[in-house]
């Protein structure tokens, strides 16, 4: 792809997120999401493969429909209130379509099913746009209405994301769905979250970047797609593959890294509600996920492939690594972080 053409399109992804966060207005937020998903489609058939194009296609009709239902659900909320602001939903009806839109824009379960295979068929990069970027938009909006979506239908879409997210992700060996799936509980704690403490959604959204972003430049440094590539990592660079663990270890929630943080809070912040059993089952609920990200430490770091190579003509390629190791110290460190934000909330 030209430099040209990747730029404008770059340009237009943050544009739309942009317009998006800084809107007042429902159409002006939903003409973002528009520009968002057009500029993403050409970076993800940029490999003219049958698999991207079956992304790109999956991707655009999944998108297409939400925003089709969040307009349906601006406009109905319009005619009954005399409303078009962001922050007065307060149509019953609409709320409720709204909740189930904004689900499909992130990939909450029970509206999940696209997202692992749009991932399959994209590059890594893509892939990491897709899991971060592409969250911030959606997600802005569902803080910004949470006083006034439909609670209940949150908490059991939050929930069967935790669940689905860790149960999905226990039978995969393609890093990609791994990680898919992994995006997919992470959203769940997110959502439980926003009806009670908005903020710490954000925290949560802020820490799920960081560790999405360390993982997919280090499986792309690795050029690792699968279980059985990941497994030859240690051989290549033992440095990254150690702190590789690190960092699946944060995703997993274990203390003392930064995937313990948001967790902790959202706990906290649950039993303060008195919702004791909905906590004890979104912490069952992580263990699930902590299992695969186990599962891959094992594989990166006690296991060796059966005929070890002792060539290094596949790794004289410099690549460029300059960022991962911030990204990896910024995995582990925030726990220090936590009595300020605790004050704050």
């Amino acid at each position: 792809m030209s430099p040209y053409t990747l730029s404008m399109l770059m340009s237009s992804l943050a544009v739309g997120t942009i317009t998006t966060l800084s809107s007042y207005h429902w159409f002006l937020a939903w003409m973002g999401l528009e520009i968002n998903t057009l500029a993403i489609i050409p970076l993800m058939t940029k490999m003219h493969h049958p698999r991207a194009t079956e992304s790109a296609t999956k991707y655009f009709l999944t998108q297409a429909t939400a925003s089709a239902l969040i307009l349906f659900s601006t406009i109905m909320n319009a005619w009954m209130t005399g409303e078009w602001t962001i922050m007065n939903m307060n149509h019953y009806t609409s709320t409720t379509i709204l909740t189930i839109a904004l689900a499909i824009k992130l990939g909450v379960a029970p509206f999940h099913l696209w997202l692992p295979d749009v991932l399959q068929g994209l590059n890594m990069m893509t892939c990491l746009i897709l899991s971060t970027w592409q969250k911030l938009a959606p997600m802005a909006l569902l803080v910004l209405t949470s006083h006034q979506l439909n609670t209940n239908l949150l908490i059991m879409m939050a929930l069967t994301s935790m669940i689905v997210g860790g149960w999905g992700g226990l039978n995969q060996t393609q890093m990609r769905k791994i990680m898919a799936y992994s995006s997919i509980a992470h959203l769940g704690w997110m959502t439980m979250i926003v009806p009670f403490a908005p903020n710490l959604a954000l925290l949560n959204l802020l820490v799920y970047i960081i560790l999405t972003s360390s993982m997919f430049m280090t499986l792309m440094a690795l050029n690792s797609t699968s279980m059985n590539k990941f497994s030859t990592s240690w051989l290549k660079t033992p440095t990254l593959a150690s702190f590789t663990m690190i960092v699946l270890m944060a995703l997993g929630g274990l203390p003392p890294t930064s995937g313990f943080l948001p967790k902790w809070l959202i706990l906290q912040e649950m039993t303060k509600q008195h919702l004791n059993m909905l906590s004890i089952t979104m912490a069952m609920s992580a263990l699930l996920s902590l299992f695969f990200y186990l599962r891959l430490s094992y594989t990166i770091s006690m296991t060796s492939p059966p005929h070890i190579s002792n060539s290094n003509l596949n790794w004289r390629e410099k690549k460029n690594l300059q960022i991962i190791p911030m990204m990896i110290m910024l995995s582990m460190m925030m726990m220090p972080m936590t009595p300020a934000l605790m004050v704050m909330n």
